[in-house]
């Protein structure tokens, strides 16, 4: 099987981002969503307007954001506008919360769980996408990176629950009373990415990780614990599933020793079964070479 190609550089900063798309050779078209996540307020570990702002530009892109599933400031369509322009992402480029104005329906073919994937009714009005993720823990999936940023970044609030639930409920208040097998959770945001995939095409999305601020937890939390390890880089690739493997395994054989509240995190919840999964529904190969461009 041929390896993807996971592009990496030690440097983080604008620059550095838009030397890293660049490299995959592949140019976003039409209308570009920048898919991130813009951070719940009292968090501070998210991408930073400052450090993403140029690459945004560059693909004349709009951020893009859904509304959360649990009680929060993202919630709430006012608060939620109002965290995305206190961050200062309004001020940067276009924003845009998919599912302001309603829900879509995309098909999940041959998943483990899910029947459809409940996303933003905007979605379907881009063209291309750049998932542009912050690398870390999350207390749920065990970290977050590209392939957590497709499905849950991307479905809407009742989505959002739909995939936690593994497809039993969409109902923000009973997911929270729903039993669920922890591997049946991390299969069902590979179905989601799936759907996702599926209906943009796999050319028409792009992938970049940044690893910093690399904290247990996850920037929807609103006081995530401090970082413990030191960044480690940038990384990129057309491939999620690669991309992703190859972040877990920068943090696995870093010589840092403060990233053991990271790894006990990541493996306490098994969070490198989402790409066990993913790779199997063939989103992508586990298999990659990283090709520095430093």
């Amino acid at each position: 099987m041929e390896k993807a190609k996971v592009y990496f550089t030690q440097k983080i900063d604008p620059a550095s981002l838009i030397a890293i798309y660049k490299a995959l050779g592949r140019n976003l078209h039409g209308k570009v969503a920048v898919k991130i996540s813009t951070g719940e307020p009292g968090g501070h570990n998210f991408l930073q307007p400052a450090l993403i702002g140029d690459l945004t530009h560059l693909v004349t892109g709009t951020i893009v954001e859904c509304f959360t599933y649990y009680e929060g400031k993202r919630m709430i369509l006012e608060d939620h506008w109002q965290t995305v322009k206190d961050h200062g992402f309004s001020a940067m480029a276009p924003c845009d919360i998919m599912d302001e104005m309603g829900e879509v329906e995309l098909p999940v073919k041959d998943g483990f769980h899910l029947k459809t994937n409940i996303v933003g009714s905007h979605f379907t009005s881009y063209d291309s996408m750049l998932i542009l993720s912050h690398f870390k823990g999350h207390m749920m999936g065990g970290f977050g990176g590209a392939l957590k940023n497709m499905s849950i970044g991307i479905a809407s609030s009742h989505g959002k629950a739909n995939i936690h639930s593994a497809g039993v409920t969409s109902d923000c208040e009973a997911v929270w009373n729903t039993p669920v097998e922890q591997d049946d959770f991390l299969e069902s945001m590979a179905d989601a990415c799936k759907s996702v995939i599926d209906y943009m095409g796999k050319d028409n999305i792009l992938y970049i990780s940044v690893a910093n601020n690399l904290s247990i937890d996850c920037d929807c939390d609103s006081n995530p614990h401090p970082p413990e390890m030191a960044d480690i880089g940038i990384f990129a690739s057309i491939d999620p599933v690669a991309l992703d493997q190859a972040c877990y395994d920068a943090v696995i054989n870093s010589p840092d020793p403060g990233k053991t509240s990271l790894i006990e995190r990541m493996d306490s919840r098994h969070g490198i079964h989402t790409v066990e999964a993913a790779a199997q529904l063939g989103l992508g190969v586990r298999e990659y070479e990283i090709i520095s461009i430093d």
